[in-house]
């Protein structure tokens, strides 16, 4: 079966720019064996299909047998890469380190020690200037090994400034790996678990930030330590569900950048994600006009250079600004005009596939879903919410309770009663395996239980009794996260007053600017 996701060299070739490909037949072209330009009949072969298909390929190919088309992948895979590397190391700062980095090694060889150390002494500071400290300290251990092994007639002032600059870069690594190391496990948590569901949760999670957060961070100074402090720090803060917290570390996130600009371009991963994480803290705080200058800042930095220097960052940039968008709907109730933003978020989802995980597409499968049923259309809404309930049931647990929850409202909403029943045992079986279940869960079921004895016009003071017994928990910090999934208050607010759940919203959105 055809599989453009399979092969690494086909995934390769589809993700290259009309520049890039022309490059590389230059690059090829320009000294090549003979062997090299059947990699360029291969290449064009390849690049003129839709999807990977080997048989096909060989029929191109007529000259190439099965077991010799295993090595001219192999060989085309690695002359791309050399032409890449070619081409853009001019632009990035990694490449070009490691440049010099092999230059020095290649002199040193030829016994040029001085030539050498003249070129790790120019790489160190390019190292410096953009905070490059691994960087750093393998050019100070090859700058060590010559002066340990050979007499450079340096001074000795020299000698002992090196040690000490090598222990601090040693010094300075360690707390970046732990510092980054904590950022990583905590951003692995949630990806898993979601945010904290209850105390235990919270206490476990406080004794690992504790003791994985270094002593001395008071002493903190240099970007990248401060960097992935921030990132710690918002990710805990996101987990336990503080909110301001959340967004005070997102903000100096990204005023770090904003105190060094060029940084953008050399960790723009990260501004990007920075970017995300602020505009997510303006959305769960409710910061309407905070949230709106950020996505234009966001929007503008989308056509700059470093946002499309790469796929990765034109690709993330997209999927974060796209989501804000939606985020923008959901908080002001226009749901319709939001399912204005679905076929472009659609049709760029398929295109960047490849780059994309599966965390990725079940957000966009809930917010979707969300927006579907806050416009009223329940049927569709459950169409995305079984792509999530039939999808990875390991990843996002609180967002696989979530749906289930909304799938059945839904049905509810459809007034498919002869299956909510049924419906809603499994739901509530499967939330309370997954230890998801809230006071705000345990009352939506406890009302849809009742809800089936009732008729029709005795529905409304159950709709009022179930918003009394809940609307006091929105500031509850673990029920937060179920008006951050849903926003039942909202919900019921719609029948107990016979509203559209979008004039609610909206409505909220409205008082909201009068304060203001």
């Amino acid at each position: 079966m055809p599989n453009r996701n399979t092969d690494a060299l086909f995934q390769l070739i589809c993700s290259l720019e009309k520049s890039e490909k022309r490059h590389f037949k230059l690059y090829i072209k320009r000294s090549s064996a003979k062997e090299d330009l059947k990699i360029i009949q291969l290449f064009d072969a390849m690049d003129s299909m839709d999807d990977y298909d080997e048989k096909i390929l060989l029929k191109k190919l007529p000259f190439v047998t099965k077991p010799q088309l295993a090595n001219l992948k192999t060989h085309l895979y690695k002359q791309l890469l050399a032409s890449l590397r070619l081409l853009k190391r001019a632009e990035n700062i990694d490449l070009q380190l490691t440049e010099h980095l092999d230059d020095a090694r290649l002199l040193y060889n030829k016994g040029l020690k001085l030539q050498s150390l003249k070129i790790l002494e120019k790489a160190k500071e390019i190292a410096k200037t953009n905070h490059k400290f691994n960087f750093l300290a393998q050019v100070i251990s090859l700058e060590k090994k010559i002066e340990t092994l050979h007499i450079t007639r340096s001074s000795t002032e020299r000698t002992l400034a090196l040690t000490e600059e090598a222990l601090q870069i040693s010094n300075h690594i360690n707390r970046v790996t732990r510092l980054s190391n904590l950022a990583l496990l905590l951003y692995r948590w949630y990806i898993k678990n979601g945010h904290a569901r209850n105390d235990e949760d919270s206490k476990d999670l406080d004794k690992f930030f504790k003791d994985q957060l270094p002593k001395d961070i008071s002493s903190i100074k240099e970007f990248y330590e401060l960097l992935y402090l921030y990132q710690s720090y918002c990710w805990y803060a996101f987990i336990r569900q503080d909110f301001i917290q959340y967004y005070r570390y997102s903000q100096k996130w990204i005023d770090l950048f904003d105190a060094d600009p060029f940084m953008i371009s050399v960790e723009t991963g990260h501004y990007v994600k920075g970017m995300h994480n602020l505009l997510n803290a303006h959305f769960d705080l409710r910061n309407f006009p905070q949230f709106q200058n950020t996505l234009h800042k966001f929007e503008e930095f989308a056509k700059s250079t470093a946002a499309n220097q790469h796929d990765n960052f034109r690709v993330h940039t997209f999927i974060y600004i796209a989501s804000a968008k939606v985020n923008w709907h959901l908080m002001l109730g226009t749901f319709k005009e939001g399912l204005a933003l679905v076929p472009e978020i659609e049709e760029k989802l398929d295109e960047y596939a490849q780059y994309i995980d599966g965390h990725r597409i079940l957000v966009f499968n809930y917010k979707i879903a969300t927006l579907y049923f806050g416009s009223g259309d329940y049927s569709t809404s459950i169409d995305y919410l079984q792509k999530i309930i039939n999808g990875e049931a390991d990843l996002r647990i609180d967002l696989q309770c979530y749906a289930r929850l909304l799938h059945l409202m839904a049905h509810y909403e459809l007034g498919n009663f002869t299956i909510i029943e049924s419906l809603m045992k499994s739901v509530y079986r499967y939330m309370a395996r997954m230890k998801n279940l809230t006071v705000v869960e345990e009352e939506m079921f406890r009302f849809l239980r009742s809800s089936f004895k009732v008729s029709a016009r005795q529905l409304k003071p159950e709709f009022e009794k179930f918003l009394q017994n809940i609307k006091h928990l929105e500031r509850s910090r673990f029920e937060t996260r179920s008006f951050a999934y849903m926003d039942v208050i909202s919900w019921l607010e719609s029948k107990v007053y016979s509203k559209p759940l979008s004039t609610i919203i909206n409505n909220k959105y409205l008082e909201s600017k009068r304060k203001v």
